[in-house]
């Protein structure tokens, strides 16, 4: 199977942010239990050591935990999924932001923009 990576990023920072956004999405749900190392490194075709340094990183983060003997789980702690997504809400923000002012359009522009979408609502 496999996964498309994007060659200017790090393939763990890569996985990283997707096990970070599905958790996020609530795709992976507070206590569930994450494919084994073995398991999600066949699924996403890459190395299993790549795997055991996303699952150790993600672990140092606090966003997962692991059992002996039964896996690594996510994080139970619904403060811990509250902070991981308010940061990942700034880094986009930040990110976006930086864009922009690199093009040279103003926040108000940008809000008229999305509002016209319907992506913005008051």
């Amino acid at each position: 199977m496999g996964i498309d990576f994007l060659p200017d990023k790090p393939i763990y920072q890569q996985l990283i942010d997707r096990i970070t956004g599905d958790i996020i999405r609530g795709t992976l749900k507070p206590g569930e239990k994450l494919l084994s190392v073995r398991e999600y490194a066949v699924e996403a075709g890459v190395n299993a050591n790549t795997m055991q340094r996303v699952y150790r990183e993600l672990e140092q983060m606090g966003i997962t935990e692991t059992k002996r003997g039964q896996g690594s789980f996510v994080t139970e702690d619904e403060e811990k999924i509250t902070v991981l997504r308010d940061e990942m809400k700034e880094q986009l923000v930040s990110s976006f932001l930086q864009s922009v002012e690199a093009f040279g359009f103003t926040t108000s522009e940008i809000v008229q923009h999305l509002q016209e979408r319907g992506g913005v609502n008051d």
